[in-house]
């Protein structure tokens, strides 16, 4: 019995996790400033990690990445159809479309994160971060969207997300 119960324990923790590509911190408040970084767990089928590149959701207009050591940092960017107010009196021309970090190696054996900084929109709801890793060998693309937010972790290759919960009503103001 003792010897049955060893072994079952055993396969399930020697059953490797599916790993994917995932947003941490993963929730945030509309209309705020929100850090988050996307977690790289593996490579690609033991090969190690050259490029990440995020695709970012339209109307992101306020965005920086983290700087990482030994990677060089891409951002691509699209004209708006109309400038959109930024804050603090700017207006935006240009939306963030995707962000790539390359020239660096993220060997297999080990996980790293690369970090962004990023206004979220004023509306609640969910973003979808669609991600493109590129091996030495290999690609994996973590993009795919589940028709239920409480199904994510059953999809094939998710897309990574961040959730975006309402802003607090300021203090006093009612309607």
């Amino acid at each position: 019995m003792k010897k049955s119960i060893f072994l079952a324990l055993f396969c399930a923790l020697a059953t490797p996790a599916q790993a994917h590509v995932t947003a941490n911190p993963n929730e945030g408040v509309a209309g705020k400033y929100f850090q988050t970084s996307f977690r790289v767990s593996h490579g690609c089928e033991g090969s190690d990690t050259i490029s990440v590149s995020i695709k970012l959701p339209a109307g992101i207009v306020s965005l920086k990445p983290e700087y990482k050591t030994g990677w060089e940092i891409d951002i691509k960017k699209s004209k708006l159809d109309k400038p959109v107010p930024t804050g603090h009196g700017k207006m935006a021309t240009e939306q963030f479309d995707e962000i790539t970090w390359r020239g660096g190696k993220l060997p297999d054996a080990y996980y790293d994160e690369f970090g962004i900084v990023l206004k979220l929109p004023e509306s609640a709801g969910i973003l979808w971060f669609p991600v493109k890793q590129v091996c030495e060998k290999g690609v994996e693309e973590w993009k795919n969207v589940p028709a239920n937010i409480d199904l994510w972790h059953e999809a094939d290759h998710p897309a990574p997300y961040v959730k975006i919960t309402p802003a607090a009503p300021l203090a006093g103001h009612q309607h």
